[in-house]
């Protein structure tokens, strides 16, 4: 039961009746059809569900109370930095200043917007030791694409067009492959070492002059920072290419590590993540790029300019004919730009330092104890996640992964990210970021330990999982192969059996 009676509840459609609703609305006058041209008009009435006010209101609020959100529960997706964010940033977001201002507004009365994110790209470029950065990508994924975009024109600049591969080791983010074939490069996969680190024989053996450009996330998507960063880099430059870094996991290294001073020419951060904007919420994210010297002059445009006399304005169509252009319309997510000033400005150097201590403390913490029970592929120090191997459990009792995700739900926790990266048989990839208690910590362990016990002595209970949810386990293959996406009232063969 939730607040409002049964978990799962008739749909709108099934509740309508109709000439119920719209009592309050005023009606329209007798002829108002009459003065709509009869080709505009439509044939049937559209089927729309008619209900009050208070069965409107009622049905939402108890599919919230199905959500699981950061304000309810701990969230230990990897890869994905699902911390809690102060509500602070979301009240300076709403300011009417930022939240009402028109996006065709002219640079005279949108001052204060335009100071916030030149000081922003400040900001981010102290943080990321890069010369400058452009706010404009919507996400990390047009991040990666901004950062490809500009190493081909800098290639193309010099005349070097043979450039055609992009070294990716296996150990990185999903997105970096698709978004070097999607700007026209060729994907060379470079395997992990044993360590977990970066195959450095493989990696050099691929390194040569039809090279444009190496993506290294880092901390990798093992959570393992790539010690041998420096010997990379050196060889990368060495042949001509440059170094693109995806940012996606900088909440593990703020104020212990710059991208820029070691080396790398471009990266992204993904502010939504690292900087206050509640991930995951299915809203907009921001994903602004940092550049080096060698890339300045490609930054897409407009940047946000500070004039002599302390005025702030756009830069103009044209005034930097070396841009990439526009990657999207105006000058990025702005609502989530200032929650992320907010974050930064609150926090300051010491507090973003202490961000990243916290959250590999809280990292290394939990891998220790969850090793009680699971396989750790790796036996080194991880950064702001880790992955932890289920293959040992399922050899001995056939239980996988993903039944023992499914029956975290009934200890009412969300699952971790499972199944990646691929290069783990079994895995489960864990960030608890720095913003949960030691209590937290040790109650999701429990969990995990008392659910490793279950797989020995009871396997078909995990197998059957979820027992608690409102649904139990859902045919996602046939849900990913054959989408339902439209509400339709069941008829003929469709409709259920009477019992």
């Amino acid at each position: 039961m939730t607040v409002v009676g049964e978990q799962l509840q008739p749909t709108l459609f099934e509740r309508s009746r109709p000439g119920r609703g719209g009592d309050k609305i005023p009606h329209p006058p007798k002829d108002a059809l009459d003065r709509i041209p009869a080709a505009a008009r439509r044939v049937t009435p559209p089927a729309l569900p008619e209900l009050n006010e208070p069965e409107v209101v009622r049905h939402y609020t108890n599919l919230s109370q199905l959500n699981y959100a950061i304000d309810t529960g701990f969230y230990p997706l990897g890869s994905c930095t699902m911390k809690f964010n102060p509500k602070l940033n979301e009240w300076a977001a709403r300011l009417p200043g930022f939240a009402s201002l028109h996006p065709l507004a002219p640079d005279s009365v949108a001052q204060g917007t335009l100071q916030l994110l030149w000081e922003l790209e400040g900001i981010l470029a102290e943080v990321s030791g890069m010369k400058a950065v452009s706010l404009q990508p919507a996400a990390g994924a047009q991040g990666e694409l901004c950062g490809i975009l500009m190493i081909r024109a800098y290639h193309r600049s010099r005349g070097d067009t043979e450039r055609d591969e992009v070294l990716v080791p296996d150990s990185s983010h999903g997105t970096n492959p698709a978004t070097a074939s999607m700007a026209g490069f060729k994907t060379i996969t470079i395997p992990s070492a044993a360590d977990g680190g970066v195959d450095v024989e493989a990696f050099e053996a691929a390194l040569g002059p039809r090279t444009a450009a190496v993506m290294i996330t880092n901390p990798s998507t093992l959570g393992l920072f790539e010690q041998r960063i420096g010997h990379l880099l050196e060889h990368v430059h060495a042949a001509g290419a440059l170094a693109y870094m995806d940012g996606a996991n900088l909440n593990a290294i703020l104020g212990r590590f710059k991208p820029g001073e070691a080396g790398f020419d471009v990266m992204h951060f993904n502010v939504h993540k690292t900087f206050s904007t509640p991930h995951g919420g299915g809203g907009p994210g921001a994903g602004p790029v940092g550049v080096g010297e060698t890339l300045l002059p490609f930054l897409p445009s407009p940047r946000v300019l500070r004039a002599d006399d302390g005025t702030f304005r756009l830069e103009v169509v044209g005034e930097r004919p070396t841009s990439i252009g526009r990657l999207r319309s105006f000058v990025g997510n702005t609502g989530v730009l200032v929650r992320a000033y907010a974050y930064l400005r609150a926090h300051g150097g010491t507090g973003l330092k202490q961000v990243s201590d916290d959250a590999v403390l809280a990292a290394n913490y939990l891998r220790k104890r969850v090793g009680e029970a699971y396989d750790i592929p790796f036996d080194r120090a991880c950064k702001h996640e880790f992955v932890a191997s289920a293959a040992g459990i399922k050899k001995r009792t056939g239980v996988r992964t993903l039944d023992i995700a499914k029956r975290l739900i009934d200890h009412g926790y969300h699952p971790p990210t499972i199944y990646f990266p691929l290069t783990v048989e079994e895995g489960m990839l864990i960030e608890p970021t720095e913003t949960e208690s030691v209590e937290t910590l040790d109650a999701f362990a429990d969990a995990l330990i008392a659910i490793a016990a279950e797989c020995e002595s009871d396997p078909e209970l995990v197998k059957s999982a979820p027992h608690d949810a409102p649904v139990g386990r859902l045919d996602e293959a046939t849900a990913a192969r054959q989408p339902n996406l439209r509400w339709r009232p069941m008829a003929g063969a469709e409709m259920p059996c009477p019992d």
